[in-house]
């Protein structure tokens, strides 16, 4: 049995109709709006006639298929609708309850008090010819110099990167790697420029990774999710911060027909596995990259970006990086409207706010200054409360 959280914006009845809910059903339930909306899967006849009773005695709800009640069909899924204070009660109360209720008591629980995290915004450097946008492309003292004014333009972290992980893009070895980035990396070090802002090595080599935080670097920022143990060593050996960006596949095939039965948990999964193996090196501090455009399809990202909120239950910050991705083309080609990287500002902003909006608090972007602007009025609008 599994469960994982749904934005509270979405289409109720829809998914109700989904899941072959009866008609009266579904029309008393979707008038009620609820703060959480969990999807459970496999839950068996007995746990849903059970969690359905629990629900109903405390005002929350439980959507199940036609014929449950009479365990029609021995396994299968469910919609939960609770507020705070019915998601405490059942977290506790369902313990005590048998077919594996326990199990979901305690998936519940992590929900019950969701962090939240000040809002940090990552500008993109990066020190190669092969970006797939343009526009992040700097190397030497240029790349300083873009350093110095995403700065001044509000950046709380910045990224460097030596290579490309666009679709389609092969990786170019260590000694290629450390070529472009160490110039950049020597003079924010001379410079002490990483007294200004937090700098992130966006890197899966362990070397390059060494080089970039014995010289004041704070995060590394690795595609591959920890996927090397000596990377791995050399993050805890640093007590650096590690962001852990899930991937399907490699970025050379990884968008050549990418399928999920169910990205939410495979995503959540991965993070699990990732997660215990940094703690057991050692990392304290995580940041999760749900890595939109690697190895995923429109609805894949989209649902990942909607849906957001769920993986805050792991407790740690979580990153959007979505910026002028082709994700944004595939959704304006639907309206007869081509885009090229340097035409997905507007996109950006929209995919980067509605994502800040569903948990996100570190963005990284290429566009700092515009990011600033409109994610402070964002955040100022949506914390007014008069």
């Amino acid at each position: 049995m599994r469960i994982y959280k749904l934005n509270d914006n979405i289409n109720l009845a829809r998914l109700m109709q989904k899941l072959n809910v009866d008609k009266p059903g579904i029309e008393i339930m979707k008038k009620k709006h609820s703060k959480f909306i969990f999807y459970i899967k496999d839950i068996t006849c007995g746990a849903a006639n059970i969690l359905k009773q629990d629900a109903l005695s405390i005002g929350a709800e439980l959507a199940v298929p036609i014929g449950v009640p009479n365990c029609k069909n021995k396994i299968f899924d469910a919609i939960l609708l609770c507020n705070q204070k019915q998601l405490e009660i059942l977290a506790k109360k369902e313990l005590a309850q048998p077919f594996k209720l326990k199990e979901l008591a305690k998936q519940l629980k992590e929900f019950v008090n969701l962090p939240r995290f000040p809002l940090k915004i990552m500008g993109v450097i990066n020190a190669n010819d092969d970006s797939f946008f343009e526009g992040s492309r700097f190397q030497g003292v240029e790349a300083v110099k873009a350093v110095e004014q995403m700065i001044n333009d509000g950046a709380d972290i910045i990224d460097i990167g030596g290579v490309s992980s666009r679709p389609g893009s092969e990786y170019v070895g260590r000694v290629e790697e450390l070529r472009r980035v160490k110039p950049i990396i020597d003079e924010i070090y001379r410079q002490k420029l990483y007294e200004k802002a937090v700098f992130s090595i966006d890197t899966f080599d362990e070397v390059v990774l060494e080089y970039a935080l014995d010289r004041g670097f704070k995060i590394a920022n690795d595609i591959t999710g920890l996927e090397s143990d000596e990377y791995a060593k050399v993050a805890a050996k640093y007590n650096a911060a590690v962001i852990i960006m899930h991937k399907k596949g490699n970025p050379k095939d990884m968008q050549k027909n990418p399928f999920y039965e169910n990205v939410i948990l495979e995503v959540d999964d991965f993070f699990k596995e990732r997660i215990e193996k940094a703690k057991n090196f050692g990392i304290k501090e995580i940041i999760l990259d749900v890595g939109i455009g690697f190895g995923k399809r429109l609805e894949d990202n989209i649902a990942l970006i909607k849906h957001m909120e769920h993986f805050l239950h792991f407790g740690y910050e979580l990153l959007i990086g979505a910026s002028r991705k082709s994700m944004i083309d595939m959704i304006m080609r639907k309206k007869g409207i081509e885009t090229t990287p340097n035409k997905r500002l507007a996109g950006t902003l929209a995919i980067h706010q509605e994502a800040v909006r569903n948990g996100a608090s570190v963005v990284r972007c290429h566009d700092v200054a515009e990011h600033f602007q409109a994610l402070n009025v964002f955040e100022e609008i949506r914390k007014f409360d008069v």
